[in-house]
């Protein structure tokens, strides 16, 4: 779910030829277990929550949520039919039943205060600062009041070897849009959308950069 604008769709690493590719890349280049696992325990993922995983892409957090916590609701959504297909498939094999949903960040198919917590991994940084916007009141919409948003993305560089690190995340996913994560602008973003309790409460350093854990509530 790389972009939001339909007529200019961009799939996660930039071509449609390169999505089969696209766990072994994240597996490999953003300490991907470690950063997801973290943001697992931070989201405390309660029996009976529902929970909404936005831009899934091949189901990955999904179904490590759906493990860590069976008795909780798990949807996912992206624009990207094919990861989708990837998703279900490996939604099957792990038999974890999750229900995944083709839809845009800017206009989610869902009910308002329909989800106990939503979390997000490796997609703001995709977006125009409009875009983020959009996206980040649409989460707060669909936010039941006392819910919690749980982002993972590329954050502030924490240092010059970092934020070098980050220019290959820049160059091939653009400038402009990555200016906003590498300047640490996400939690003025979700301030900006009503979330309270704002925070960024973790990052790791990968071998592309800063990864940055936020924290956010519906109050």
């Amino acid at each position: 779910m790389a972009s939001n604008r339909e007529k200019s769709f961009v799939p996660a690493l930039g071509f449609h030829f390169l999505t089969p590719a696209y766990d072994a890349v994240v597996r490999l280049t953003t300490r991907e277990g470690t950063f997801k696992s973290a943001l697992i325990q931070q989201a405390r993922i309660g029996s009976g929550q529902r929970v909404l995983d936005l831009a899934c892409g091949t189901g990955t957090l999904a179904i490590a949520m759906k493990h860590r916590c069976p008795s909780a609701e798990i949807l996912g959504i992206d624009g990207d039919e094919a990861m989708l297909e990837i998703a279900r498939k490996k939604a099957h094999v792990a038999e974890a039943a999750i229900q995944f949903d083709q839809g845009l960040s800017y206009a989610l198919p869902y009910p308002e205060g329909h989800f106990d917590r939503v979390t997000s991994s490796l997609f703001f940084h995709h977006l125009s600062w409009p875009d983020k916007a959009r996206s980040a009141a649409e989460l707060y919409r669909v936010l039941r009041l006392g819910g919690e948003l749980h982002v993972a993305d590329w954050g502030r560089a924490t240092g010059r070897v970092m934020r070098t690190a980050f220019l290959g995340v820049q160059l091939l996913d653009g400038f402009a849009n990555t200016r906003d994560n590498v300047t640490g602008r996400l939690p003025e973003l979700f301030a900006g959308a009503g979330f309270q309790e704002v925070a960024e409460t973790q990052n790791f350093a990968t071998p592309l950069g800063t990864m940055s854990l936020y924290r956010a509530s519906r109050i």
